[in-house]
């Protein structure tokens, strides 16, 4: 009897044993699985539904750079790409220039130019078949009829014209510094971030002071200038930025996605990525 009962208490503690086993597996693999599985939502804006805010972009008007004699403007990429982002993010954005009027993309950033070095652009390739944003290109207002408080962010589009008509503009330097001293996100992408040489506050503090920050690359100025036998720009951004006191320019590898962000002030590196900080501008103002 004792026997049999210690061998039926031994099955049975086998049994719970191997039972316990058995669910620790299946846990481990539930856990696996759902470790496995990624999901991903995030707001897409429909037609008809409201606006969350509006955006202001700031482009150049059309210009000739005193280099290489080109007609210049602004990059294509730095417009589309952002706007695109602000759009499916739901926020109505308005397009202003420097001088107002008509302004045009530098040739090179044409997804159409015969030279095709953006033919891969397909979102501006996109804009270009409507005849909105065509419009908007032809019928910009002027960056001093723009009243900053009719909107929640500013956006400074890059391209060759930057260079001559940004870097020393102090109607476009007080925009700026409004919408920073707002606590509104302030963006610039490549070459627009000329502005940020020489833009203040209030106070007459560079608005970079104590701050971290990026635009065009010396490599990538190295790199367009090669490709094309002579130097386009008048003057290189990393290079002047590294003169400045009490700031940190950064960059990442040339032509990277490269976005930061220090408070409120947003810069990309490059014409790729003005997506990037468009998306930390969006972040910003979904808190």
């Amino acid at each position: 009897m004792t026997k049999s009962i210690f061998h039926t208490t031994v099955a049975f503690l086998f049994f719970i044993t191997l039972c316990q086993a058995q669910t620790q597996n299946v846990n481990n693999n539930s856990e696996k699985m759902m470790q496995s599985i990624k999901e991903e939502q995030a707001y897409v804006h429909a037609h008809g539904m409201p606006y969350k805010g509006k955006i202001l972009m700031v482009a150049s008007s059309p210009s000739v750079s005193k280099q290489t004699g080109w007609p210049i403007g602004f990059w294509a990429a730095e417009l589309t790409h952002p706007l695109h982002v602000f759009q499916e993010a739901g926020f109505e954005v308005e397009l202003a220039s420097t001088k107002g009027g008509q302004i045009v993309m530098d040739s090179y950033s044409n997804p159409t130019d015969a030279s095709g070095y953006s033919a891969h652009d397909v979102i501006s390739l996109g804009y270009m078949q409507l005849d909105w944003f065509n419009e908007m290109l032809a019928n910009t207002p002027k960056l001093t009829d723009i009243n900053p408080d009719d909107y929640d962010a500013i956006f400074l589009v890059g391209g060759q014209g930057p260079m001559y008509t940004f870097r020393g503009n102090h109607d476009l330097e007080k925009l700026f510094a409004h919408f920073y001293e707002s606590g509104k996100p302030s963006a610039a992408v490549c070459h627009s971030a000329t502005l940020l040489l020489e833009a203040k506050k209030m106070d007459g503090e560079l608005i970079v002071a104590g701050k971290t920050w990026t635009g065009f690359a010396n490599a990538e100025e190295q790199y367009a200038d090669k490709a094309v036998g002579q130097k386009i720009q008048p003057y290189w951004i990393e290079e002047e930025a590294r003169k400045i006191e009490g700031t940190t320019f950064k960059v990442a590898a040339p032509f990277s996605s490269y976005a930061i962000q220090d408070e409120n002030l947003i810069t990309g590196q490059q014409q790729n990525s003005g997506a990037a900080a468009a998306r930390l501008v969006v972040a910003q103002l979904n808190q």
